[in-house]
């Protein structure tokens, strides 16, 4: 069997073997529930805190503004509907796109039955948001506006600044939800320079644990929580503190942002690499590129002529190559890509598209050996 290709990173990643040794040193020695009064207690709120300062710091913001999650879909589901309900009377529309990730397009489709208003913008082929667009559908009583900042299938990365100047213009009392899910840790992101009022992050996209993130509320922000009980995290969000996970979590945030540079280049390098040996394979009109041009380096959707996703995905991982077909948390649903239908891309454009997601970990020699597999399994499974 080949050495294993993972370009999957999008799904999730690897741990990186700092954060996991640091988490299980918390586990041994600060096992403590940081709500309670006594040392040991104390000594994991400390742990807490020290990490919520790490993610402030990489963020740009205050540590008041930071409150830990289970992940990236609690941190939407709290944003959204938190937000939502805390200014439904006031404001009972709420806006958003078509391309948007699972757990942002469902808790739009929920809160309507909630009595709220709900709108799904279309998008540019390039998976794009038009800031005249957002302006239009933006009155006195839109609440809400949310929008991912890279599309988790295609890489396209929004014009946030001139979204966000479009709904301040229109409706400065607007909220404004930004999904950096697949964007934290992965291109700059500041969000003290943003103007923005939520903004979700999640640990396993950057080499930490599964199971934690964070929502960055700004101060000030009219938001409910949406888990009620022991009222942890300043009475937003009940529920004990994952200690360890959260401290794994702010690990792998301080090692991913000293990276960024090199994996932003080495990215970069992985997808020429990929594009140029297609090319040379296949000719200019022998694939498609789903991805648009401005996309994160990190992320290339492609498709082949007559060639199916799921049976090109499973003779690459014969292969010890794993990709993936559409979104990791709709995958199993035997159903097209919402992000690739909004962009209105061809039919057989969507039914081939297999998504490669890279990371820091991932090397010149593993695109090389893509592309040679790929040559390989296209000149037999074409239908």
């Amino acid at each position: 069997m080949q050495e294993l290709i993972y370009f999957d990173n999008s799904a999730t990643t690897k741990i990186y073997s700092e954060a996991l040794e640091e988490m299980n040193r918390i586990y041994k020695d600060f096992y403590g529930n940081p709500s309670s009064f006594h040392k040991i207690g104390s000594d994991a709120e400390k742990v807490l805190q020290n990490a919520r300062e790490t993610i402030a710091k990489t963020l740009g913001v205050s540590d008041k503004e930071i409150f830990f999650t289970s992940g990236g879909t609690e941190s939407n589901n709290w944003a959204i509907k938190g937000s939502a309900r805390a200014n439904k009377k006031r404001a009972p529309y709420i806006v958003t796109s078509k391309t948007e990730h699972a757990s942002v397009i469902e808790c739009f489709s929920y809160l309507e039955t909630e009595g709220l208003f709900p709108e799904f913008l279309e998008v540019s082929s390039d998976g794009l948001l038009d800031p005249g667009l957002i302006s239009e559908k933006i009155h006195d009583q839109t609440s809400l506006v949310s929008f991912i900042i890279v599309n988790s299938e295609t890489g396209a990365i929004q014009n946030t600044e001139q979204l966000i100047r479009s709904i301040r213009l229109k409706n400065p009392k607007t909220i404004i939800h930004i999904d950096a899910v697949q964007a934290y840790g992965k291109i700059p992101l500041n969000l003290s320079m943003l103007d923005v009022d939520l903004a979700s992050v999640s640990a396993h996209k950057i080499h930490g644990p599964k199971g934690c993130g964070a929502l960055y509320i700004k101060n000030k922000t009219r938001i409910n929580p949406v888990l009620h009980g022991g009222g942890q995290e300043r009475k937003f969000r009940s529920g004990t503190e994952n200690v360890p996970a959260i401290h794994g979590f702010a690990t792998a945030a301080d090692i991913i942002h000293d990276r960024m540079d090199d994996n932003i280049k080495n990215n970069k390098l992985l997808k020429s690499i990929i594009i140029d040996g297609l090319i040379k394979n296949f000719g200019r009109d022998g694939f498609f590129i789903n991805s648009p041009d401005n996309a994160y380096e990190g992320i290339l959707n492609i498709s082949f002529p007559r060639v199916k996703a799921q049976v090109l995905m499973q003779h690459l991982e014969a292969l010890n190559i794993f990709v993936s077909i559409g979104s990791a948390c709709s995958s199993h649903k035997n159903v097209q890509s919402h992000v690739l239908k909004a962009m209105n891309l061809p039919k057989e454009n969507i039914d081939g598209a297999i998504r490669l997601s890279f990371s820091g970990d991932n090397t010149a020699d593993e695109a090389k050996r893509f592309i040679e597999a790929t040559k390989e399994i296209i000149s037999v499974i074409k239908y």
